[in-house]
């Protein structure tokens, strides 16, 4: 397999976006700004601008924009500094890491790859980096194939390179099994959490342990690379394919207006730079940044207390439970002794101890009970440079199933189990875990937001009282301030992708959504790590229909204005709702014609290489 692997290996990670206080002020402000005119714009919205002719229309887009302005907000608060953590020198000894002891040896460090099906050949790559990893001091570094596939050859693996080789009979829990499974037979100081395909830089312990001379930080989380993104295709160099040397030149004189273009460019927007560098780095300055697995460095002590604290409560819960029960059937005030300590024995008996929790997101699970933690008030720290590469999914149907997971357990922890009711969280970390929560539920508004325009356009119905001056003057404030807010507190890493397939991934979250509420459990299956074949036009179906619909009603809106023979439309409401469904149909295209994407043939390549000629 590791032919796949050649032409991306010179690739280097991005560099952490440098932090600049000026701009940092001014996105405070800009955005402060934003927020003031988007409580006016909604006030005066719902005062006055709702269109009673049409409420059964007006009300529901006046609801989505509310719950999208609360989104807003909680994005705003999530941007709204970065403060690193200070880089510190790595460790000599355990003592320097922890307080109150008398030990005086080297650190001991675990690395686990966690497999199930992945190919042997791909945990080969991730195994002989990790054997790369360096260290200034004496260290033991112990490397875990953790093989829920129980398969010969991966045991031969391990033998191979001398590694541990770890499995067991059954695969409760999945991953979070497979990791409490491999903490009950290791006895690492450190934890090195990776993911089958995880190839480790030989840095990762030297930049990221000195974190752990604080004996408060629990974890440590590296950014994720896919380091085999698609660099896609120069528009010359694909119009050279179409239409030869009158093509290429067209595609020069475009580039020449608007800058280098590129087609096919990481089709799936899976580049996570956006969510470590702006989103979780800025979480380090109120200590809510969460664990995201492959990547992170938990401190085994830190698992294991929250785990037996987390342990203790369950069963707690659970006697009161049912002693509630027997107290209500018995009439009596309260349960006998002896059958309230036979009762908890049972409970004990029957209650698994779980380090990870047992859950789709077990990672974001394990996070919250160690920031909610109220005996030891643990850290966790975003560390801002990549410390390893990570393969990228390569069709749609890969990256449905992960964002399906990603979705769906978020959904399920904020309906079930949600942080923002448990004690030992502050309110600054409650509001960063809403912001997760709360990105995962736009689908429901983001529904309304694809479908407003279509209507207008086919209806002529305003969901507003009109688009007259008034609506612009406290409209246009309000979203330009946002646009250049966003601009400044993302800067450096680009977002419009990110924005349109935010919206574009309605059906993935309203199929979460409604699994959690009917009460089924998110499954577990792994990612795959190879591209899967076939035709993924299905999985698109919602999104071409948006999309067609979209530009038959805003073909027929026009037609109709422009000969008089429907509707009443007004030129201003033409014009707003054109912008407005043009970028819905920009969003549900991006993800159609990833459905289609293929990655690059030789002849494909062939004609890159024939372009370099031309001077790209």
């Amino acid at each position: 397999m590791d032919f796949y692997f050649k032409e991306f290996e010179h690739r280097k990670p991005p560099k952490p976006v440098e932090y600049s206080f000026s701009r940092e002020l001014a996105y405070q402000y800009l955005a402060t700004c934003n927020l003031t005119l988007g409580v006016w714009y909604l006030w005066w919205r719902w005062s006055f601008a709702l269109n009673y002719d049409a409420l059964w229309f007006s009300l529901p887009l006046a609801f989505a924009e509310s719950c999208a302005f609360i989104g807003s907000v909680l994005f705003t608060f999530n941007l709204w500094k970065t403060q690193d953590e200070p880089k510190k020198s790595p460790p000599f000894k355990i003592a320097e890491c922890v307080t109150e002891t008398e030990e005086d040896r080297p650190i001991s460090v675990d690395v686990f790859f966690p497999t199930y099906d992945e190919d042997p050949d791909l945990v080969r790559l991730s195994i002989e980096d990790a054997l790369s990893i360096t260290y200034p001091f004496e260290i033991e570094t112990k490397i875990y194939i953790l093989d829920d596939g129980r398969r010969p050859s991966m045991e031969a693996l391990a033998a191979e390179y001398n590694i541990e080789y770890i499995t067991r009979q059954t695969n409760e829990g999945f991953k979070a099994g497979n990791l409490k499974n491999a903490l009950e037979q290791s006895y690492g100081d450190f934890i090195v959490i990776c993911d089958a395909d995880t190839r480790p830089f030989s840095t990762i312990l030297e930049h990221t342990l000195g974190y752990f001379r604080d004996p408060d930080v629990a974890w440590v989380q590296t950014p994720q690379w896919f380091f085999d993104l698609p660099e896609g295709q120069r528009l010359p160099d694909w119009l050279q394919g179409k239409a030869g040397r009158v093509g290429y030149g067209l595609g020069k004189l475009v580039e020449k207006c608007y800058g280098p273009v590129r087609l096919g460019e990481d089709p799936f927007v899976n580049d996570p730079q956006m969510f470590y560098d702006v989103i979780q780095r800025r979480r380090n300055w109120v200590n809510a940044s969460f664990c995201c697995g492959a990547g992170s460095i938990h401190r085994r002590e830190a698992v294991m207390e929250a785990a037996l604290r987390s342990y203790s409560a369950q069963i707690s819960q659970s006697q009161d439970e049912i002693e509630k029960q027997i107290r209500k059937l018995t009439k009596e005030k309260e349960v006998d002794k002896d059958i309230s300590a036979n009762l908890r024995q049972e409970i004990l008996f029957d209650t698994d101890f779980t380090p990870y929790k047992f859950h789709v997101s077990e990672d974001i699970y394990t996070s919250i009970v160690l920031h909610s933690d109220t005996e030891r008030n643990w850290r966790s720290v975003q560390h801002p440079e990549v410390e390893s590469k990570m393969l990228s999914p390569q069709d749609l149907q890969t990256w449905t199933v992960q964002r399906f997971k990603y979705a769906g357990g978020s959904i399920d922890i904020f309906m079930n189990d949600n942080p923002l009711f448990k004690k030992g969280m502050s309110l600054k970390q409650k509001a960063m875990y809403l912001a997760s929560f709360w990105s995962n539920l736009s689908a429901v508004w983001n529904i309304i937001f694809l479908l407003c325009p279509i209507v207008y356009f086919l209806t002529s119905l305003a969901p507003v009282s009109a688009y007259d001056t008034t609506f612009y003057m406290h409209f246009l404030p309000f979203v330009i301030t946002a646009e250049i807010a966003m601009l400044l507190g993302t800067w450096g890493v680009a977002g419009y992708k990110g924005k349109t397939n935010f919206l574009s991934f309605f059906p993935v979250n309203l199929r979460a959504l409604w699994t959690v509420l009917r009460g089924r459990k998110i499954s577990f299956p792994t990612t795959p790590k190879e591209r899967q074949t076939g035709n993924f036009w299905k999985l698109v179906a919602p999104q071409i229909g948006v999309f067609v619909l979209s530009l038959f009603s805003m073909c027929f809106a026009w037609i109709s204005y422009t000969t008089g023979s429907y509707g009443d439309y007004s030129f201003g409401g033409l014009v707003l709702n054109s912008f407005w469904i043009i970028n819905n149909m920009m969003a549900m295209w991006g993800m159609i014609a990833a459905a289609f994407w293929t990655p690059p043939t030789e002849k494909t390549q062939e004609q890159e290489a024939e372009g370099l000629e031309y001077g790209v």
